[in-house]
C-alpha cells in the first residue's frame, strides 16, 4: 500500500511550517490567503484553460466507455512507494555524516577560525540544489506515468488527469521561481547558527573549539538536521499531488 503522507491544510503546509520553525519566513498566513494566492497566480488565461479543460470533460465523459485498465492501484502504490522511499533514504542518509557514502555527498567543512559565512555555505547551497533536481527528476516522470494510467481508468479520472496537467503546467512557472529560493533562505539559518553560537561562548566566557562544530550538539550538526527538516518537507510537498491522483485512482475503484 502507498504511504500516506501526512494531509496538509492549504494554508499551512508542512514546508511553511518548518520555513516559520526555522525562522526564515514568518509564521503561516490566515486561512482564506490560499484563495487569494492562488487567484494572484493564475492569469484569467489560464482560468480560460481550466475552464475548458473541465468542459470538455463534462461534456465527453457520458459519450466514452472505460477503458481497460493496464495498471493496477498495486502498481501505482509500489511505484510511488519506490520513489519516495529513494528520496527519504537519499535526503537522510546524506544528512548524517556517518551514514557511509551516498550519490549525493554532505560537504566536508573546514573546521578552523576564522570562517567566512557565505562562502562556507556555499557547498549546502550546492547540497541542498542536488537533492532538489534528484525530487525532479524522479517526481516527474512518476506524476505523468500516474496521470496516463488515470486516462486509461474512466472518462471521470482522465478529465482528472488533464485537469491536473493543466494546471501543473500553470503552476510551473511560479514553482520554478519559488523553490529555487528555499537553498537561499536556509541561508539566514546557518547564518544565525552560528552568531547564536558565538553569542553562548561569549556568555560562558568559553573559547571556541571548531572540532565540536559538528559534534552532536554543535552549531553545525543543528544545522544539518535543519537541512535534512526542510528537505524532507519540501520532498512531501513535491509528492502531493501525484499521491492526489492516486488516491483518487483508488477511490474509483474501490467504489466500482
Amino acid at each position: 500500500m502507498t504511504r500516506v503522507l501526512p494531509r496538509t491544510n492549504f494554508h499551512s503546509s508542512e514546508l511553511i511550517r518548518c520555513l516559520a520553525d526555522l525562522a526564515i519566513v514568518d509564521s503561516v498566513e490566515p486561512e482564506n490567503a490560499f484563495a487569494e494566492k492562488l487567484g494572484l497566480w493564475i492569469h484569467f488565461t489560464d482560468a480560460i484553460t481550466l475552464s475548458a479543460v473541465h468542459g470538455e470533460g463534462i461534456a465527453s465523459s457520458s459519450n466514452k466507455q472505460p477503458q481497460t485498465r493496464s495498471v493496477t492501484r498495486t502498481d501505482l502504490g509500489i511505484e510511488f512507494d519506490r520513489i519516495q522511499a529513494f528520496l527519504v533514504n537519499s535526503i537522510r542518509k546524506s544528512c548524517s555524516p556517518a551514514s557511509g557514502k551516498t550519490h549525493i555527498a554532505l560537504p566536508t567543512p573546514k573546521l578552523e577560525l576564522p570562517i567566512d559565512l557565505a562562502a562556507a555555505y556555499v557547498p549546502y547551497r550546492r547540497f541542498y540544489e542536488a537533492h532538489q533536481r534528484d525530487m525532479e527528476l524522479g517526481i516527474q516522470p512518476l506524476r505523468v506515468n500516474v496521470r496516463e494510467a488515470l486516462a486509461q481508468a474512466s472518462p471521470a479520472l482522465k478529465k482528472l488527469a488533464e485537469l491536473d496537467a493543466a494546471l501543473e503546467k500553470i503552476l510551473r512557472d511560479r514553482e520554478a521561481k519559488l523553490l529555487p529560493k528555499l537553498p537561499v533562505l536556509l541561508k539566514k539559518r546557518f547564518e544565525h547558527l552560528f552568531k547564536a553560537h558565538q553569542q553562548l561562548l561569549v556568555d560562558t566566557q568559553q573559547a571556541d573549539d571548531p572540532a565540536s562544530w559538528t559534534q552532536a550538539g554543535g552549531w553545525l550538526a543543528r544545522f544539518c538536521n535543519d537541512m535534512q527538516m526542510l528537505l524532507l518537507a519540501e520532498l512531501e510537498l513535491r509528492l502531493q499531488p501525484t499521491l492526489g491522483l492516486i488516491e483518487a485512482f483508488n477511490s474509483k475503484i474501490c467504489n466500482e
